[in-house]
């Protein structure tokens, strides 16, 4: 299931590329830096945990504990010139959410029972990333990029029940490869896409995104956008995974 998930991610991609590459003959002028947030209603479509992956712990769905939101999800992003087809990018994702659910079953999570009723938990994940990326096609009327990106993942799970809580804090680094592309359809419109990806050892990670924008004045312009992220670990030590869809409004700041 994971690598189907995965892989659709790709196909979504290479679908949209295709898509773009078919478009219009506009000019797209490239600014040396951009500035992006975007302001993203995430919902928790899935989000199964199981703290220790052994008989000793519980597999339990958290988003029966805390609800499919939405959740407010905001994303700022800016990508700077490094030379004359390359390029940087800094990405701040931060994630949270925290609400009082019910369980139907006991939960044995990080060493700590949990009785069935009423449980608290709190879902964290949050990603700080960098990428380096090439201007692999780079026309007037298109720009495909290819690269690498870093990822601190600031991941932490929590369940609270009376005075008994257990926390999983969960601190890394994940290698992952990216992508994008950008192809106008006039000369105010703008179709974008990208993504963050990668499938191997004991888990996954999926993080795509589309985006319609339009000129609002030189160097500004506003879009709706629509997120998809999918990802999680399979070992001795933890079990999750979670699947989370946005949608929002995405601003754009190009210096003059």
């Amino acid at each position: 299931m994971p690598m189907k998930i995965a892989n659709c991610g790709f196909a979504v991609f290479g679908l949209i590329v295709i898509v773009s590459i078919a478009g219009s003959g506009v000019a797209m002028a490239v600014s040396p830096m951009v500035v992006d947030l975007e302001l993203l209603a995430a919902s928790q479509n899935k989000n199964q945990v199981q703290v220790p992956n052994t008989a000793q712990g519980t597999r339990f769905s958290l988003q029966l504990l805390t609800g499919s939101g939405p959740y407010f999800a905001p994303r700022l992003q800016v990508s700077r010139a490094a030379g004359e087809r390359s390029e940087w990018r800094v990405l701040l994702a931060p994630l949270a959410l925290s609400e009082d659910g019910r369980s139907e079953k006991a939960i044995r999570f990080q060493g700590a029972s949990f009785a069935a009723g009423p449980i608290a938990a709190r879902y964290q994940f949050n990603s700080w990333r960098a990428t380096w990326r090439w201007r692999w096609v780079d026309r007037e009327d298109l720009v495909f990029k290819v690269g690498v990106t870093a990822k601190i993942r600031d991941a932490s799970i929590r369940l609270r029940q009376g005075a008994r809580s257990a926390e999983k804090d969960d601190t890394g680094f994940v290698p992952l490869l990216h992508a994008a592309v950008a192809r106008p359809l006039s000369d105010k419109w703008m179709l974008e896409a990208d993504i963050d990806a990668l499938v191997g050892g004991p888990g996954y990670a999926v993080d795509a995104g589309i985006r319609l924008s339009r000129e609002l004045a030189p160097g500004w312009s506003l879009g709706a956008t629509a997120r998809f992220l999918d990802g999680g670990a399979d070992n001795d030590e933890v079990y999750a995974f979670a699947r989370f869809a946005s949608v929002g409004l995405a601003l754009r700041w190009q210096p003059q």
